[in-house]
């Protein structure tokens, strides 16, 4: 192991481009790593002199090598940003919270096309706008757009079924295309009007308005030319509100970054077409010891491995390849992508604007991070833990009256809960009992503890709780138990949380196996803590239920069929007017429906006479 390992592997590497793997005795990654030159960039990790201490240790734990030579160093740039997403190693930066952002959508697939909000995957046809920075932004605009060009945002379903005109219309966010209050042509021009604002066109816009307003008032068409000027106020007040926008600046990036105490915070901020889309903070996992470069070149390769960089990429920090990251953004992108580093006017002062949101961002942080901190160690100290828990697991049910039964697991640990990590579990044992809490909960915990044995035997991957809580009492803590036993994992603490005297907030009693029940002072914030957690597993669990519910009550047999989906089931409920009826028709009935082949219509008729 250490520099002599390392030595060892000099005399099979070239000057070949390409990544390396560090890996410990275990053979767990411990650093994903690029070079232009593999035997150069290995020769000085065999050399034991010039490292900082992370990369000491780093050394002295390798035990194993792997490289992979590529044709280029871009290739070698792009393959490294991939493996470290997806191996996630000890030492490297890491971005933990890698979300997809919200876009605009104008459909292209209907003749009166809806604005809506989108996430994902671009597979629908029409033009994306974006991206914002939360959904909040995208509400914001999609509002304003609704205000200025009267579009809908209606499904295509309820489109198709209206007979007069909605809410919508009446409060003026829609001109109601569903019931032909706007001719196709026009409507085409205002969702045109539209992706120009989202292009930052919207003075030509405003213009053509005010043109179009003067010739309704000079034809004596009072109320359309009353309607114009309240299209034109509306964008007016936009605009008032946009006044944070860069002027020179009209696609880019800002990306700043902030060190301290072994913390960071990279600031991003969203300027698509002049106008600020927000921004987003992220805190990846630093070492005490790294530099800003190293930081935000980890950064920028792992938050564009999922994104389409814009034109430009204004960084805080310059970085060591920065040639080589605007290359590889640029074939990511299909077209030039700048990464600079403003020294002067306005894109300086974006820089700046987004450092010192970065700074504040990362104090409020350190400061949460500070009180969670000790809100854990009091968890420790009041359940008798060895040490305060860094991975809580909360656990809740939720039905009614046993139908669409659903469990919900939240995390918590030392940066607060841990959204990407809840999950939720559709109960689905036979055995189970509608209404059977302590079966339900049993169902959950054995699911999640095989996955857990499974994917991560050795508990090495900071996946295993250090303490759960689950809601319940006594005869809840017993079966939950059991299945701990069951799985040979009965030494991670467990506590069950139940209302307590006439089941009122603050009487909390706190159950353990082979303990009496105990309780925390009314005013500690131990106490408080515990609450919170609680609450969010009950309404996440609560949240779950109802989304399974809503789909179930909108479900019908028809989901059941292969086949049919949503374009056909809309097509037959629209023919034969309910699921009840598609059931009943005669197979020359269902060959006549448009869309449905001969072939699927045996399958339909088939399937509802197997059934019968």
């Amino acid at each position: 192991m250490g520099h002599a390992r390392v030595q060892g592997y000099l005399h099979t590497l070239d000057s070949s481009p390409g990544v390396y793997r560090m890996l410990d005795s275990e053979a767990r990654v411990l650093y994903v790593g690029k070079a232009r030159n593999l035997r150069k960039r290995v020769s000085n990790y065999a050399n034991p002199n010039g490292h900082t201490g992370r990369i000491l240790r780093m050394i002295s734990e390798t035990a194993e090598m792997m490289f992979l030579t590529t044709r280029t160093e871009t290739e070698a740039l792009l393959l490294e940003q991939n493996l470290i997403k997806q191996l996630k190693p000890k030492y490297n930066v890491l971005l933990r919270d890698d979300k997809s952002f919200a876009n605009i959508l104008v459909s292209k697939e209907h003749s009166f096309p809806p604005v809506r909000k989108h996430r994902g995957r671009k597979s629908t046809k029409g033009n994306y706008y974006g991206p914002f920075a939360s959904a909040g932004a995208v509400n914001r605009t999609l509002n304003q757009l609704q205000k200025v060009f009267l579009l809908r945002d209606c499904s295509d379903t309820t489109f198709e079924s209206r007979t007069r005109p909605c809410l919508q219309y009446q409060i003026k966010r829609c001109s109601a295309p569903c019931v032909g209050l706007i001719s196709k042509e026009d409507y085409a021009k205002m969702v045109g009007d539209a992706e120009r604002f989202l292009q930052g066109k919207s003075t030509n816009v405003q213009s053509t308005l005010a043109d179009e307003m003067a010739r309704a008032s000079e034809a004596l068409e009072f109320e359309r030319a009353a309607a114009l000027r309240d299209r034109i106020k509306a964008l007016t007040q936009v605009q008032q509100s946009q006044g944070i926008n860069p002027r020179s600046v009209a696609e880019a990036d800002i990306v700043s970054l902030h060190l301290e105490d072994g913390q960071a915070c990279v600031q991003v901020f969203f300027v698509r077409a002049n106008q600020n889309w927000g921004n987003r903070d992220f805190y990846p996992r630093v070492g005490a010891d790294i530099s800003p470069a190293e930081v935000l070149e980890a950064f920028l390769g792992q938050f564009y491995d999922n994104k389409v960089p814009p034109k430009q990429v204004l960084l805080s920090h310059d970085i060591e390849n920065r040639d080589l990251m605007a290359e590889a953004l640029s074939q990511k992108a299909n077209r030039k992508v700048e990464v600079l580093v403003p020294q002067r006017g306005e894109k300086h002062e974006l820089v700046v604007n987004a450092s010192r949101n970065a700074r504040e961002s990362l104090a409020r942080k350190m400061s949460e991070t500070a009180a969670q901190s000790k809100l854990l160690a009091g968890i420790a100290e009041a359940f008798e833990l060895p040490a305060p828990p860094k991975r809580i697991e909360v656990y809740d049910n939720s039905h009614i009256s046993g139908t669409h039964a659903v469990g919900g697991m939240i995390v918590a640990g030392p940066e607060g809960f841990i959204k990407n990590q809840y999950r939720k579990f559709n109960i689905k044992g036979d055995e189970v009992t509608p209404g059977d809490d302590f079966g339900m909960m049993k169902e959950v915990l054995t699911r999640r503890f095989k996955r857990l044995l499974k994917e991560d035997p050795d508990r090495s991957s900071g996946t295993w709780p250090d303490l759960l809580l689950i809601d319940g009492g006594a005869g809840q803590v017993s079966a939950v138990r059991e299945i701990m036993n069951e799985y040979g994992v009965g030494d991670i603490p467990m506590v069950g949380v139940a209302k307590g005297v006439d089941r009122d907030h603050g009487k909390e009693e706190f159950h353990r196996t082979g303990k009496r029940p105990m309780a925390l002072r009314h005013n500690d914030p131990v106490l408080y803590f515990i609450q919170r957690m609680r609450d969010e597993a009950h309404r996440f669990a609560i949240g779950t239920h109802r989304a399974k519910r809503a789909k179930a009550f909108g479900a019908t047999p028809l989901d059941a069929i292969p086949g049919v989906g949503a374009a056909r089931k809309r097509a037959l409920l629209a023919h034969f007017g309910s699921s009840k009826a598609v059931s009943r028709a005669g197979l020359a009935d269902l060959k006549a429906v448009d869309g449905i082949s001969d072939a699927l219509a045996e399958t339909l008729y088939d399937y509802f006479h197997e059934k019968g």
